[in-house]
């Protein structure tokens, strides 16, 4: 009995997909970056190698004071939430030339406390990562032209760790009532009267590359900005993400837990922050903010008295 090619070929793909990240590159063309690409992320922040940039503006959050409405999914691949454009929320400064609008919030979290950030600081994992994807809404219609374009992208990413009491953003995401509607795979919850502001830890210091996308097509479109300050959930919290499934109701249960892909080669990119843990060693070439074809005047920036010390990284 002949076997279609084309029969073999979907079997064959589906058992690389299954294989996870390492196999991205190879399934879909249009995913190459995945498996070639320079400038990939995760990474692995090694504070003694940082660079410290007195030139990096303050990170501005613009929620013209407005609550936001957004749906909760379980993709199957993580749980995100994706905001309504009603109260748009944007970000400027910090390594930005642009204005970038936020298009959604994404929780990447582990079966145990000590690994499920995406990225790690010295090594260290933590025990999630919210990651905020925004595009470029000042040269782009919309997040899918924006990633596969230049200036395109910026994740602002803050690690998570399990205390006794939780972030009061988060609370709202990870209560009883909000969980339990999102257990299987393309299952949807709205939420509203959402205030963004309430995420964010109390902190002006951040960790800044160029990398891309964490998930497939891997667009290296993306400036990176990590908070140096983490946001915490209970528990309890933990505990009702890791019982998420990844799968149908139907399908066998497999828990959503370490959604995360492998740290990624550095490949001499240049790590930034404007936190002084030193003396300016080395500059970074070509990383001034400036805007496409006409060059902009920087911004001042007023001296950092009493530059803060490696606790000032989580």
């Amino acid at each position: 009995m002949r076997v279609p090619v084309s029969f073999l070929f979907c079997c064959f793909a589906s058992i690389l997909v299954s294989q996870g990240p390492a196999f991205w590159g190879f399934v879909h063309s249009p995913w190459a970056l995945c498996s070639v690409g320079k400038k990939q992320s995760p990474i692995d922040v090694e504070t003694g190698r940082l660079v410290y940039d007195p030139f990096l503006l303050p990170l501005q959050v613009n929620t013209g004071g407005k609550k936001v409405d957004g749906t909760m999914y379980n993709t199957g691949r993580f749980v995100v939430l994706r905001l309504e454009n009603e109260h748009p929320v944007n970000i400027s400064g910090g390594p930005l030339a642009y204005s970038y609008h936020l298009h959604e919030v994404r929780l990447h979290f582990g079966a145990i406390d000590i690994r499920g950030s995406e990225h790690c600081l010295d090594g260290q994992s933590f025990a999630g990562e919210v990651q905020l994807i925004h595009f470029n809404h000042e040269l782009y219609a919309n997040v899918s032209e924006a990633a596969r374009s230049p200036n395109g992208l910026s994740v602002i990413s803050i690690f998570i760790q399990v205390a006794d009491t939780a972030n009061p953003f988060l609370d709202r995401l990870l209560n009883r009532e909000s969980i339990t509607r999102i257990s299987f795979r393309n299952d949807a919850y709205l939420l509203k009267g959402l205030l963004l502001e309430d995420l964010y830890p109390n902190t002006r210091g951040y960790i800044t590359y160029e990398g891309s996308l964490t998930t497939p097509p891997c667009s290296e479109t993306v400036a990176w900005i990590i908070l140096n300050k983490p946001v915490y959930i209970t528990a309890l919290q933990m505990k009702s993400l890791r019982l998420l499934s990844r799968n149908l109701p139907s399908h066998l249960y497999m828990t959503l837990s370490d959604n995360v892909r492998p740290l990624q080669p550095l490949n001499g990119r240049c790590v930034r922050s404007n936190i002084a843990l030193g003396p300016i060693t080395r500059p970074c070439p070509g990383h001034r903010p400036h805007k496409l074809q006409y060059k902009s005047r920087l911004a001042e920036l007023g001296s950092m008295a009493n530059g803060p010390s490696n606790s000032d990284f989580v």
